[in-house]
């Protein structure tokens, strides 16, 4: 059983941020995301593109964003379920309620901020009749271990940045490295391509382009992938893992069936007050809300984030008043005993 104050669903920026003004309001925060690491579609989908619209920032790729934000949040200790998806919520009392992923991970907490983001992502599976005979048999769609493919053979197919920036990583881990693509150009990070090609170079990465995957073969797990290239007959390469990365889906998931109001697969809120949703505790900030004038920006999703939790707290402590500061009067304590604050401003007589 784990137990937090507001339960988070989705690690986006969003998510992470609304760790930070939680923590500012001495409220603890658990987050559950689908995706084996924390940062959403920033970290799975685009780390290496710039982002141009972030306050502070002419330009951040959007994986330092991540890590900027996972800094942020240290000082206050979230908790994190990854790997697994809400699929019910149940009203245990009037102070809390019960989240429960599919892996039957329980939550309890005291306020739900669902910030899923286009809601969760579901990887885009190969278009073979067998496919699900062989997930987690060795057909993977996440690297979530690295090491798992340590001195292995491992065919991956895409191209896109995950592709490309696994390809690289794994060629340090695996015995073997093959890359396919249905085309000889790859859209991603320009440096990512370059790395790609320079151990092509050196032998460390095999490319096939163009060409596709159409078979997956094995007794009980995967043993090897049937390859076509245009124009030419197919041939089996043996390998240990396919790992196919061909982007993701969002979906809004079970919490479509949670009673909230929907429209065109987006949770309705009240933005006129606090972002919460027509069931009272649970809010939903970020790109998976909608209301009149919405813009699904990230530096939106923060400024829901930061009245999301002024609402939590007024919620969670009827009666107190929070005066509000800003950080650079009353500084940052951290969950951990650490504590950011302003130089003081020195007092001294001149003769």
């Amino acid at each position: 059983m784990i137990t937090t104050d507001i339960l988070i669903i989705g690690a986006g920026p969003t998510g992470l941020f609304a760790v930070f003004e939680a923590g500012l309001l001495k409220m603890k925060c658990h987050i559950i995301d689908a995706l084996p690491q924390p940062g959403g579609q920033l970290a799975e989908l685009y780390p290496k593109k710039p982002i141009f619209d972030i306050p502070g920032y002419p330009s951040v790729n959007a994986g330092e964003l991540v890590d900027n934000l996972m800094e942020q949040i240290k000082q206050f200790q979230p908790g994190f379920t990854l790997g697994e998806t809400a699929v019910s919520y149940k009203k245990v009392d009037e102070e809390w309620f019960e989240v429960v992923t599919n892996k039957g991970t329980v939550h309890r907490c005291k306020a739900i901020a669902i910030a899923g983001g286009l809601g969760t992502f579901e990887p885009r599976k190969p278009t073979m009749d067998n496919v699900a005979d062989y997930e987690e048999k060795g057909l993977e769609y996440f690297v979530k271990e690295p090491e798992h493919f340590r001195n292995k053979k491992v065919v991956i197919a895409g191209g896109g940045d995950s592709a490309l920036d696994w390809s690289v990583f794994l060629s340090n881990v695996a015995s073997e490295v093959t890359l396919i693509h249905r085309r000889n150009e790859f859209r991603g990070a320009l440096d990512s391509v370059e790395k790609v090609q320079d151990l092509k170079n050196q032998g460390k990465i095999k490319l096939i382009t163009p060409a596709e995957v159409t078979a997956i073969k094995g007794d009980g797990k995967v043993e090897a992938i049937t390859v076509v290239r245009d124009g030419e007959e197919p041939v089996d390469i043996e390998t240990d893992y396919f790992i196919p990365l061909f982007g993701l889906t969002p979906k809004l998931g079970e919490i479509a069936q949670w009673g909230l109001n929907i429209e065109k697969n987006a949770i309705v809120v009240n933005n006129a007050l606090d972002y919460q949703t027509n069931i009272e505790g649970i809010y939903a900030i970020g790109d998976i809300n909608t209301y009149p004038g919405k813009l699904k920006l990230i530096l939106c999703g923060f400024h829901e984030a930061t009245l999301m939790c002024q609402s939590v707290y007024n919620r969670l402590n009827p009666g107190k008043k929070f005066v509000l500061k800003y950080t650079t009067v009353s500084g940052v304590d951290g969950f951990d005993g650490s504590r950011k604050e302003a130089k003081k401003a020195v007092v001294k007589k001149i003769d």
